[in-house]
């Protein structure tokens, strides 16, 4: 049987989904280099029509943030396996219209130059279009940067990369310092090893949001596979590659951080740092040093290393990732652990509690401890009155804990919630930046003006940005860049630990006394995860029954409110509209409450669970967390089985 009759027999019995068929006849006869066509051939021959199903039912969605997916299949071809490299890496990134790959690559930056080149004309700017791009570790990384430098000179723009792995944040910082127009950082952050992404931000330094996102993944649409072609072959000759001051300048804006720089450095607080394979080391080990911190890092996670052969995933909020480094901070009696992803946005840490033993915190109470503690210093060094402002804020996401209301209400601060992403966070910065900027006038300069007098202009006349974190681990100090930096959170969270060690207090005792002053609080989190084509059905049955058919009830609890960000209106403290998203909250009769949405980055849903209650005394505090985490547990099962019972199709 010949090749189309294959694919056609395949179609007609069910076997490959109509849609694959289509786009896989597309590129069978796009004229894809010999080593492609051979490996989808193969695939073919083989009858792997499930893999074929998840590599070609859709095209690699290009996101509001860009793209994320495979580099490597599931069932791989000899020919784009070839041989393997050192660091395991295959000869090619798999083939197929639903993963990362040269081909979905070029695509994306050919849609995001021609977008930068009509935003510019519509600025009536001569500028050529200028991007900085960034890479993390993983496979194909810099191959994909430097094919992207590549064709963005070809197009006719000015494209700047670094001479090795780079850290997310700093690409935040690059864009902005080098007045580029836009920016790629190749990364799947904190996926698994077989993945890859390329993460846009725009002249702001922040990732894309409305318009621009849209106006991006329009053209981005409209490019044709066959238009790719002619930049296969990369030629760096005009890519101009950054040095050290690049490096240097964005170490000096890390390093603002941290707000009480005697203490940290008097502190003499000792640090295990991990970068589990990532590129933290690159600025978190010097930032930490600089600082006058001790750092251990751990040997056998420090060197790069895309397959990230010590841990089950290179992720800071699982223990495991940390459990090496964990077991270095009690061999050697150090006081904290700290975690860095492997694009280093994100950090996890561990700590010493009263009983001498390291413990974990999670993304919520590390963002409670960071805001309560910065805020109050800021206070204390006159940077805002000591009774609060409504002119400074705290930035936080819906889904992250209502704790951190809390804080920023008893400091008497602004609280903005937004969407989930630390986009929408830094799209309040822009606005803050925005009018300020438009009240001093023409020839402000707002980066060169130092952050302790942009500080006090941004009261006078806009909002003063204190802090921004989400649930996630992503936190960020201040707006000299527009993403969360798990470089500076390393920073910050040395701080706390220094101003808690010289209270003669553990963190978790610091943790206890926030606590006792706003009430306890726990969060719980949910993932179910939904691989390929199958998976995606169910994700979207979740979510789609969820606004058809909302939960009445879970158990013996009722369900008080339920709230639908795609349908109903919101608006923030700022009283702007929030935009509308697939994000359901959900309150209950108890007082608890949980969010449920698609992960935008990853095959799976979530969900946030959010339980509190008043505490009277540190002696009523241990029966308060007890009874709160059985009664969140049992929430917590009720949920997850009926979004797995809603994942399923209904019967006939």
């Amino acid at each position: 049987m010949s090749l189309p009759d294959k694919i056609s027999s395949a179609t007609k019995d069910g076997t490959l989904l109509p849609a694959a068929a289509a786009n896989l006849n597309a590129w069978l006869s796009a004229g894809l280099p010999d080593w492609a066509a051979q490996s989808l051939v193969e695939l073919v021959e083989r009858g792997e029509w499930s893999e074929i199903n998840d590599r070609f039912y859709r095209y690699l969605e290009f996101g509001t943030g860009g793209m994320r997916g495979r580099t490597i299949g599931q069932k791989a071809a000899t020919a784009e396996t070839g041989t393997l490299s050192p660091s395991g890496s295959p000869a090619y990134a798999a083939v197929g219209s639903n993963l990362m790959n040269d081909f979905t690559l070029l695509r994306a930056v050919i849609g995001l130059h021609r977008y930068v080149a009509k935003y510019l004309a519509a600025e009536q700017s001569a500028a050529k279009p200028r991007i900085v791009i960034a890479h993390d570790v993983r496979h194909f990384s810099r191959h994909f940067c430097e094919l992207a430098a590549s064709t963005w000179v070809r197009l006719g723009g000015e494209a700047l990369i670094f001479d090795g792995p780079r850290s997310t944040p700093q690409l935040s910082f690059s864009v902005r310092h080098f007045q580029a127009h836009t920016g790629v950082v190749i990364t799947a952050s904190h996926n698994p090893p077989h993945d890859n992404g390329f993460k846009a931000y725009f002249v702001d330094g922040a990732q894309v949001t409305p318009p621009h996102d849209k106006g991006i993944i329009a053209e981005v649409d409209q490019v044709a596979l066959t238009e790719v072609k002619q930049h296969l072959a990369k030629d760096m000759g005009k890519v101009s590659v950054l040095g050290r001051q690049a490096d240097d300048d964005y170490l000096a804006v890390a390093a603002q951080a941290v707000i009480d720089q005697p203490l940290l450095r008097q502190s003499g607080l000792k640090v295990v740092y991990t970068n589990i394979h990532g590129v933290g080391g690159v600025s978190t080990v010097p930032s930490l040093l600089h600082a006058g911190v001790n750092v251990v890092e751990v040997p056998s996670q420090s060197a790069f290393d895309a397959r990230f052969p010590t841990v089950k995933s290179p992720n800071p909020e699982n223990a495991e990732a940390l459990s090496l480094a964990v077991a270095l901070a009690e061999e050697r009696k150090l006081d904290v652990v700290m975690a860095t992803d492997p694009d280093a946005d994100r950090m996890g840490v561990a700590v010493r509690n009263k009983a001498g033993k390291m413990e974990l915190l999670t993304g919520n109470q590390v963002g409670a401890l960071l805001a309560d503690y910065r805020i109050g210093k800021y206070k204390e060094l006159g940077w805002i009155p000591k009774e609060g402002t409504q002119s400074a804020c705290l930035v936080k996401t819906f889904v992250t804990t209502p704790l951190q209301d809390a804080i920023g209400q008893g400091h008497g601060v602004k609280v903005i919630n937004t969407l989930t992403g630390f986009k929408w966070i830094a799209g309040k910065m822009r606005g803050y930046e925005e009018k300020l900027v438009k009240a001093m006038g023409p020839g402000f300069n707002y980066d060169a003006t130092p952050f302790r007098e942009r500080a006090r202009l941004l009261q006078l006349h806009s909002t003063f940005y204190l802090f921004g974190t989400e649930e996630s681990y992503g936190y960020l100090p201040n707006d000299s860049l527009r993403d969360k930096d798990g470089n500076s959170a390393c920073l910050m969270f040395a701080e706390v630990c220094a101003w808690v060690k010289s209270r003669g207090l553990t963190v978790p005792e610091y943790l206890d006394e926030i606590y006792l002053c706003y009430g306890f609080f726990l969060e719980g989190v949910i993932n179910i995860y939904y691989e390929g084509a199958t998976g995606a059905a169910k994700i979207k049955r979740i979510l789609d029954t969820y606004r058809a058919s909302p939960p009445t009830a879970f158990g013996d609890t009722k369900v008080t409110r339920f709230q639908d960000f795609g349908r109903e209106k919101f608006y923030d403290a700022d009283h702007e509209l929030i935009p509308a998203q697939d994000l359901y909250i959900v309150s209950l009769a108890n007082g608890y409450s949980f969010a449920a949405r698609g992960s935008g980055t990853e095959p799976k849903m979530k969900f946030y669970l959010f339980a509190s209650g008043p505490v009277k005394s540190a002696a009523d505090l241990p029966a308060a967390k007890a009874q709160t985490k059985a009664r969140l547990d049992a929430l917590k099962a009720l949920i997850e089985a009926d979004a797995r019972k809603r994942a399923e199709p209904p019967s006939p």
